[in-house]
């Protein structure tokens, strides 16, 4: 069962599609709270390419490496991509109201699922308002 996450973004296609990829804009919105951030982000975006995240906690109590491997890439409409054995899958959809920015994972085993949608869906708001301010 996959978890789905969306938000709607009022800007231009290729500045969503830029906000989402670029490691300085990555650092910028990537954190589901105020008290964790994101202190690292690298992107190959071409299929076959890696990407990663290091999220902290700002208090330096704990922290974890988001990483993975892009699978498939449709420029400013679909990345595909796996993380360990499960996979995610970004859309992107021009509409009238906005590009609607959709997120389907596969979710992991230690945290309820409404926890994982929860925080995702955080990190998805940060980033609509991130890339409407740009």
């Amino acid at each position: 069962m996959k978890v789905t996450v969306e938000t709607v973004v009022l800007a231009p296609i290729d500045n969503v599609w830029r906000t989402y990829t670029t490691p300085a804009d990555i650092m910028q919105w990537n954190a589901a709270s105020d008290d964790w951030h994101t202190t690292a982000a690298s992107v190959d975006l071409r299929e076959g390419g890696g990407f990663s995240s290091r999220m902290e906690a700002k208090d330096g109590s704990q922290g974890f490496d988001f990483s993975g491997i892009y699978t498939r890439i449709v420029p400013q409409r679909l990345i595909e991509y796996s993380f360990g054995d499960r996979s995610g899958r970004v859309e992107f959809d021009e509409t009238s109201d906005g590009v609607r920015v959709r997120v389907s994972f596969d979710p992991e085993t230690t945290f309820p699922i409404e926890h994982q949608r929860s925080g995702w869906q955080a990190i998805l708001d940060n980033f609509a308002r991130h890339a409407a301010a740009r």
